[in-house]
């Protein structure tokens, strides 16, 4: 099964993936955060934040996971208006999920783009997603990319996933397998599962990286340690390759440094 099949198959559930599918598998899959599915999370990001500030953040929340919507809007409007990306991020959120009275995607956007230019990293994300799958009233697959690729530059691992597809299927940014290479193995490093299997694949066959069996091991053996339900089965199948491999040359070839 080609990689392109496994980031393929989940996308294709969303009309994003335009390849035949016969006989994929639901282990055939892209990570969960590669789909833009319906926004959700009312988020407190850690930015720097006065103590008396972070609390009342805080206490929005906990109206909002309350169901006391009229009281985590109120709060949220008044610290968005302050300044408080997380409260500009959350305000946002509420607007695309039609929670308020007055709900608009461009009232939306307007406080997500506000809580991305203060830094908050999960509302440039988000951007990204609502961007990709339509909830600002038009879908920009390339802006979309754009607000991705300056959110994996942050940290965000969901985004360097997104990126790693972006990549791969050249959807949103120019197909290069080197690139999505780079951007999987840094969401694995970030302990994203999918990720993980993914950069396994890509060095069990050499797409995109030297072909390395040692690494493609190593990465199946975290995502089998994290949960990865076909991760074992890979695993086994690699040990026991590398374990016939070594039986014929005793030295081994050694790994490329820096390799994971």
């Amino acid at each position: 099964m080609t990689l392109r099949r496994i980031v393929c198959s989940a996308l294709s559930v969303l009309g994003l993936c335009f390849m035949a599918s016969p006989g994929w598998t639901a282990a055939e899959r892209a990570p969960e955060s590669a789909r833009p599915d319906r926004l959700t999370g009312i988020a407190i990001e850690p930015l720097p934040l006065a103590p008396a500030l972070q609390a009342r953040v805080q206490a929005a929340v906990a109206h909002y996971e309350a169901g006391r919507m009229r009281e985590a809007a109120r709060e949220f409007s008044a610290l968005a208006r302050r300044s408080v990306p997380a409260a500009q991020f959350n305000l946002g959120v509420m607007h695309l999920q039609g929670e308020l009275p007055d709900a608009s995607p461009a009232e939306g956007e307007r406080w997500l783009l506000l809580a991305a230019r203060g830094g908050f990293v999960t509302a440039m994300f988000t951007l990204g997603r609502a961007l990709e799958g339509g909830e600002l009233g038009r879908r920009d697959i390339a802006a979309a990319h754009d607000w991705y690729e300056v959110a994996a530059a942050r940290g965000s691992v969901d985004a360097m996933v997104a990126m790693g597809t972006a990549h791969y299927l050249g959807r949103g940014r120019e197909r290069d397998a080197s690139a999505a290479a780079h951007w999987y193995r840094e969401a694995a490093k970030g302990g994203d599962i999918g990720a993980q299997y993914l950069i396994a694949s890509m060095y069990e066959s050499g797409e995109g990286v030297g072909r390395d069996l040692r690494l493609a091991r190593h990465w199946y053996r975290e995502a089998a340690r994290r949960g990865d339900e076909a991760a074992p089965t890979k695993l086994r199948e690699i040990e026991g390759r590398l374990a016939a491999e070594e039986a014929a040359d005793p030295k081994g070839p050694s790994s490329p440094s820096g390799a994971k």
